[in-house]
This record gives C-alpha cells, structure tokens and sequence, in this order.
C-alpha cells in the first residue's frame, strides 16, 4: 500500500470514527472467510458496517477524534463495527459472539464514553431506534384509537357517556 492509499485509508477511517454513534473493536483471530461475510450480512442487515483495518492506520484516524480512548484496543487481529445507530453494531456484534466463539469482543466507543466488554453488553440490550420510535408512536396512537373507539361505538352508548357528562357538569 503507498502512502496515497494509507492516507485515504485514514481519512475513511476518521469519518467512522467522528460520524459513527458506536464503534465496537473485536479480534476475529480464526475466523473464515464464511464467517467474516456472515457476520457482514447480519451488521449490513442492522444498518451498520464492518472494517478491517490496519491498526496503526486506526490510531492515526483516532487521534483529535472524540473516541481517541479506543486507540489502546488496537493490537492484533481487530476488526471494527460501526453504525450510526448506537445500540445497532453493538447488537449485531453481541449476536455474533454468542454463536461464534473466535470472535472476541474488546470494547469500544459511544461517541467519547469509552465502552469495555461489559459496556458493549449493556448498550446491546438497550433498544434501537427504531423500537424506540415505535413505542412512542404507539403511545401517541393509543388516545387516538380510544377516541375512535367512542365515535364508532353504538348511538346509545354514546348517549349514556353525554349523560354521564352533564350529570358530572351538574354536580
């Protein structure tokens, strides 16, 4: 690789790392080739990618980067998970581990907090974005639907409501 090639290999790298919500460092010391792409179909499945890169190429990236702390993760075989998303990669990589036992976790990074095993783990079981939009829309849509419920209901049940209405006015 010349120096061209190393020098966008680290601007690639520092876009990840600024842009990313979390980035999880793991080793994948034995894994096949089968097993590499696997794990890259479930992470581009969750929206979020997978990078091998030269570690020393990643400690350039990191530097001046708010995840600078994982620099010290770096050594070995590493390869990183990254998404947008902040529980995405940190899913997908935990997932992954359970079945595959080469793959080790080392830790990682929600934007400066620096995550060790234990804080990938728990940022894994947090819910997504997506769920979270989902139960806040369904919170929102429950009111709506009891409303539409009342409308639909018969004529008579809605009489009886009204009259409960007026005699709490009443009182």
């Amino acid at each position: 690789m010349d120096r061209a090639q190393k020098e966008k290999v680290v601007e690639e790298l520092g876009q990840i790392f600024e842009s990313s919500g979390v980035v999880v460092v793991a080793h994948y010391t034995g894994l096949t080739v089968a097993e590499m792409q696997t794990l890259r179909a479930k992470a581009r499945e969750a929206g979020s990618l997978v990078r091998v890169a030269k570690n020393r190429l990643a400690k350039i990236a990191l530097q001046g980067k708010p995840c600078e702390s994982i620099s010290d993760l770096m050594s070995g075989m590493t390869v990183l998970t990254y998404s947008e998303d902040p529980v995405a990669a940190a899913k997908v990589v935990e997932d992954f581990a359970k079945d595959n036992k080469k793959f080790e976790i080392l830790g990682g990074a929600m934007g400066e907090t620096a995550l060790d095993r234990a804080g990938v783990e728990a940022v894994s079981k947090m819910p997504s974005r997506e769920e979270l939009i989902a139960s806040i829309v369904g919170c929102i849509g429950a009111p709506a639907s009891n409303i539409a419920g009342a409308i639909g209901a018969p004529a008579s049940n809605i009489a009886s409501i009204l009259s409960t209405i007026e005699d709490k006015a009443a009182a």
